[in-house]
């Protein structure tokens, strides 16, 4: 990890590409492509399956249903399942997992509560978790990954261990994207973006996963809550599970889906197993493999 916190000048070619975020209205943008996403018009949703297909060379032959005209809409396509055994999810009680697939974003220990964002920048745990300063101080020490989805990943999220379901917050922001070069340009990018946060009590210890939202995620959802957004909200929601409210799930089972791509964050505390040395900045990764 590269513990050099010193701002780093961003190219211009980074800032130049990133103004018009700044400019547009990323959630009415986002609204809309919610609803073109789930238009059944038949020549709409298939023109727009095979431009994604095409565009970003999406690995069709990795899904349960590899038949693109039985997909009711382009979001239908979007959250496919993966064909049954594709993902096997890696033995051990004590074995994190990925959760989703992924490149790695950046991967790390987490220092004096700060997370790295990209090469010079970074930002605070509190401000990742809503101001929840005690919540933050139970990751302090600890570890993190960063994990992009580009738009031809699988786009459900599964749980890296076996856990349940403390806490659940939704903090409203902005939609900037997530891709590369905007975690480059833009300042505490995932701490100012949409987010659903997610907080569980696993044998291992606690452990959070964070949901971002970007511009054209129409939709995050919870396989216990459903749609979080939209509509979108200028309030934070806090969803408290506690005795028959308890949410109990198992390593490598669904826990929620992104519609277009995201980002999830990791946190895990000092207690739990190094993440393997291999994982670093843009490495590949895939749901169910080891990541200790």
């Amino acid at each position: 990890m590269n513990n050099n916190r010193k701002p780093k000048t961003v190219s211009w070619h980074d800032r130049l590409a990133t103004l018009p975020q700044y400019l547009i209205p990323q959630h009415l943008l986002s609204v809309t492509m919610h609803r073109l996403a789930n238009s059944k018009v038949t020549w709409f949703k298939k023109a727009f399956i095979h431009f994604i297909v095409s565009r970003y060379k999406v690995n069709v032959s990795e899904a349960a249903e590899t038949d693109l005209s039985t997909y009711s809409s382009f979001n239908d396509f979007f959250t496919r399942a993966l064909r049954k055994g594709i993902r096997p999810i890696a033995g051990g009680d004590n074995i994190m997992t990925s959760p989703v697939d992924g490149a790695v974003s950046q991967i790390g220990a987490i220092q004096s509560g700060r997370i790295i964002q990209a090469k010079g920048r970074d930002y605070s745990v509190v401000e990742l978790l809503g101001g929840d300063a005690d919540l933050a101080q139970q990751f302090e020490q600890g570890q993190f990954a960063t994990i992009y989805l580009s738009p031809k990943d699988y786009h459900r999220i599964h749980m890296p261990l076996t856990g349940k379901l403390k806490m659940m917050r939704y903090i409203p922001g902005k939609l900037f994207s997530v891709n590369p070069r905007t975690a480059r340009a833009v300042p505490r990018l995932f701490a100012r973006n949409e987010r659903v946060i997610t907080v569980f009590e696993t044998e291992q210890g606690p452990i959070v996963m964070v949901l971002v939202g970007a511009i054209f995620v129409g939709s995050m959802e919870t396989v216990w809550e459903g749609k979080i957004t939209p509509p979108y909200s200028r309030d934070i929601k806090t969803w408290d599970y506690i005795g028959d409210d308890i949410v109990s799930l198992d390593k490598g089972q669904e826990m929620g889906r992104f519609n277009m791509g995201s980002t999830v964050v990791l946190l895990l505390p000092k207690s739990m197993q190094s993440f393997k040395p291999e994982f670093t900045t843009e490495s590949i990764i895939k749901l169910g493999e080891a990541m200790m």
